[in-house]
């Protein structure tokens, strides 16, 4: 089970799942300002990977870092926990407060909602379902007799010579 960071094991997270693997030396290059002691972003790192976020990789006397936890699990376990703290489990709620403090409009649920998806892919299925049964007509119609041809064929000839 994922555990939860401190905001600051999250922030080398972020800078981590935004590059793939990193080294230490890269890391720390491109931390933002004001950077901590080398010590204490060595010491998040060795946290981490207690934690099972990070995997490291020894190269030489160095090691590569890459995440353990993708991203997206990341964000699934934070919006369970969100919704289990504040929202007593109740994504409706989150919506409304959304709604609320116009964060998001009704509008933005058009996509989503049944109706609309339900007619849309109504739609689709129905063009879909046209051109397979073409198809399977196409496949399996009647075939034309080979002997017809044929004695087509010899006509054909005999109005020729």
């Amino acid at each position: 089970m994922l555990q939860t960071l401190t905001p600051s094991e999250e922030e080398i997270m972020q800078l981590i799942w935004h590059k793939g693997q990193i080294y230490f030396r890269e890391l720390m290059d491109i931390y933002p300002e004001p950077k901590p002691h080398q010590n204490t972003v060595s010491t998040f790192l060795k946290i981490l990977v207690e934690k099972h976020y990070l995997a490291t990789e020894k190269q030489g006397r160095i090691y590569l870092y890459s995440p353990s936890i993708g991203f997206d699990d990341y964000k699934n376990f934070v919006l369970k926990r969100f919704l289990e703290n504040y929202f007593d489990n109740s994504g409706a709620e989150l919506l409304k407060v959304l709604v609320d403090e116009k964060y998001l409009e009704t509008k933005d649920f058009e996509p989503f909602t049944e109706g609309n998806s339900k007619k849309t892919s109504l739609k689709e299925n129905i063009e879909e379902e046209n051109h397979i049964q073409e198809f399977i007509k196409e496949i399996t119609g009647e075939k034309k007799s080979k002997k017809k041809d044929k004695k087509e064929k010899k006509k054909g000839k005999k109005k020729n010579k």
